[in-house]
């Protein structure tokens, strides 16, 4: 077997030398021929792609957090090299939504050893723009780029922005176009869902699978204490999972359509203002190596 590693050295403020070290010692004892390719953040896909084409590996460890993963995803979409998930970031929401073992050398000895490889889905956002797990319009589009461009991080910064957010809510009108209707609401935000949870946990609906080839839209209508304390209890049982002020919509593909320009983020990246979004499924791009202990199986 021929390996590569996609390595993010920095994600999460997670030191990947204990994990590697490992890693080199398992694939030394079992014969396993591999490379390793960092992000540097200059060049990093076209860099990554000719590594990949140039060494050609059976199977690709994607070894960082939910915006390597989502790296690795776009830039492995449509080929025939199959990617593994070993967590390692600040926020591992994908990695926790397939299933994948939080202990990495657990998840690195998985990747190796399943033989369950299954189609992966994309989201197309404005024909620019590709989305693996979440992103949206609104409340959190508006906490995520304040808390990137402030140089502290940490929970504790965080919450004040949320805090922030949540005393400062606006609520806004929306148009969504989708399985041949039109939806119009007051909305506090709009999430655009290839899954169920954000990378805290936290999940926005229950029906959302990566694998089915359609996605999800929630509607947020307003927030209050009671649906406050049950999106932090429905972390550890969705049966406290509220949905009283949401609706959500399964579709192939949508037009969200807003009052005026609002921020919109993509897997945790700030894209900028935009007034109408065009989503459409790309089904089944990324070849995604698996194990039973996935939910969506």
């Amino acid at each position: 077997m021929k390996l590569l590693f996609l390595v993010n050295p920095i994600s999460g403020g997670v030191d990947k030398t204990p994990f590697m070290e490992v890693a080199n010692q398992l694939c030394n004892k079992y014969g396993i021929d591999f490379q390793v390719f960092e992000t540097t953040g200059n060049n990093d896909k076209e860099c990554f792609e000719k590594q990949l084409n140039d060494y050609q590996p059976d199977r690709v460890a994607v070894v960082g957090g939910d915006g390597t993963v989502q790296f690795a995803s776009i830039a492995l979409q449509s080929t025939h090299y199959a990617m593994g998930i070993v967590p390692l970031g600040s926020a591992n929401g994908m990695a926790e939504e397939l299933g994948v073992n939080n202990d990495p050398t657990e998840a690195f000895k998985d990747l190796l050893l399943s033989h369950l490889i299954v189609p992966l889905d994309l989201l197309q956002v404005n024909k620019a723009h590709q989305l693996l797990h979440i992103g949206d319009v609104g409340t959190n589009a508006e906490l995520v780029n304040k808390y990137e461009n402030d140089s502290r991080r940490g929970m504790m910064t965080y919450a004040k922005y949320l805090l922030s957010e949540l005393v400062n809510l606006t609520p806004f009108e929306v148009k969504i176009e989708a399985n041949g209707e039109v939806i119009e609401k007051s909305a506090i935000m709009v999430a655009i869902c290839n899954a169920q949870k954000y990378g805290t946990g936290i999940p926005l609906n229950l029906s959302g699978n990566p694998l089915d080839g359609q996605f999800e839209l929630v509607v947020i209508e307003k927030v209050g204490v009671k649906s406050l304390i049950n999106a932090g209890l429905s972390k550890f049982d969705p049966r406290f999972f509220d949905d009283e002020h949401s609706t959500i919509i399964t579709t192939k593909e949508a037009r969200i359509c807003l009052e005026k320009s609002r921020l919109l983020q993509l897997d945790g990246e700030v894209i900028g203002e935009v007034e109408t979004i065009d989503v459409g499924i790309l089904p089944g791009v990324v070849q995604l190596i698996t194990n039973k202990d996935n939910p969506h199986v």
